[in-house]
């Protein structure tokens, strides 16, 4: 530290008059450096106290020169790395904060109901006479909506909670075809936002859903035109 060399040549350590400049801290070591450090000074201390009339195999301490090598390399891959994800990941939020404001496609098996009708998709693995899509409040009582037939592929509905008579909040999802298989349901949404949670993943807030994660996005549908809607059903 520069306070302790000044200290021992008898100097003052704030000679600039600036109340903190004899006080600098040097900055911390980073890891890397701390572990050559302490490796250096330990092979220096072997060498100085091996025994004379055996010395040790000089082969000996370069391995462990070699040893010490691979392990900042293996430091400095990993730190190098840690950087790169961070950084990908900032890239990510960037690219689907440009998607702000703009209707995306969700699998999900939660929905939140408002006063506004909900747009989705059932998909359908083969054709199906018969399609129920189960609403589940948090009281547990269910509300069964039939869909008419529909071949394999992307089925269309639009829940209108006014006609069905469901009052807002939250609810469970899930599709129920003729065959007994539960098809995946997909909700268009308008993102609202996209940020980072306290852990450091990427949270992305869709209108009728909440909170979802980037994997759960199956489409970016661009801005709503009103054309082609499905049909609602009552």
């Amino acid at each position: 530290m520069v306070t302790a060399t000044s200290n021992a040549f008898g100097l003052n350590g704030n000679t600039s008059g600036s109340a903190g400049a004899g006080n600098a801290v040097a900055p911390a070591a980073s890891p890397v450096s701390a572990n050559k450090d302490m490796f250096t000074k330990l092979l220096v201390a072997q060498i100085r106290n091996q025994d004379p009339l055996a010395p040790s195999n000089p082969a000996t301490f370069v391995n462990q020169l070699s040893q010490l090598s691979q392990t900042e390399a293996l430091e400095n891959m990993t730190q190098t790395t840690a950087a790169s994800a961070t950084m990908l990941q900032s890239l990510q939020v960037l690219a689907m904060g440009g998607q702000v404001g703009n209707q995306v496609s969700v699998e999900t098996s939660r929905v939140q109901l408002g006063d506004t009708p909900l747009q989705g998709s059932v998909q359908l693995g083969g054709a199906s006479n018969l399609t129920h899509l189960v609403l589940t409040g948090a009281t547990g009582t269910q509300t069964r909506i039939e869909l008419p037939p529909h071949a394999a592929g992307a089925q269309g509905f639009t829940i209108d909670p006014a006609k069905l008579g469901l009052p807002a909040g939250k609810y469970s999802i899930a599709a129920e075809a003729a065959d007994g298989t539960k098809p995946a349901v997909e909700i268009d949404g308008r993102l609202n936002s996209v940020r980072l949670s306290s852990t450091g993943g990427i949270v992305m807030q869709v209108a009728g859903i909440g909170d979802v994660e980037p994997g759960w996005i199956t489409g970016f549908n661009g801005k709503t035109t009103g054309a082609d809607a499905p049909v609602t059903f009552n």
